[in-house]
């Protein structure tokens, strides 16, 4: 007999399999692949990287102005939300086909140590939003003497 570490979760995914397949299953009959491209919610696609001294997040927001978007950070989570509108100018009978995906959008990432907000640096450049988070300073090590008797 192999002993196992037990895990209160391992059934967890094969029911959310289970759940996602009868839904699918339901649904299908009445869906063709038109309606998955007519009903999107979106979010932006995020990369997070280290430098020296920063967490850095860069965000893609295509078709969006800066006044448009906000940088928040809270209890150690960094949000980013705004907003991508639709263009006024073009009526919505009038399209052929919308890929495109616009209304809110927000991203929270949990930070794992706790920052200074007044020095978290962002800046928006042709659509790509970038916002440095800089590392605290780490705590330095402290040594101490033991006298063995």
């Amino acid at each position: 007999m192999t002993v196992v570490r037990w895990d209160p979760f391992r059934g967890v995914s094969a029911l959310q399999e289970r759940i996602n397949r009868l839904f699918d299953e339901s649904f299908s009959q009445t869906k063709t692949h038109d309606d998955d491209v007519t009903l999107c919610a979106w979010e932006p696609a995020v990369d997070v990287y280290e430098t020296g001294g920063a967490i850095v997040f860069k965000a893609e927001l295509p078709g969006i102005r800066k006044e448009d978007v906000s940088v928040e950070i809270k209890d150690n989570v960094l949000t980013l939300k705004g907003e991508r509108f639709v263009d006024p100018e073009i009526d919505e009978e009038k399209y052929y086909r919308k890929e495109r995906c616009f209304g809110t959008f927000h991203r929270s990432f949990t930070l794992r140590s706790v920052v200074k907000p007044d020095q978290i640096k962002a800046k928006f450049t042709d659509g790509i939003l970038e916002v440095e988070v800089p590392k605290p300073e780490e705590e330095k090590l402290k040594h101490i003497s033991v006298n063995i008797e």
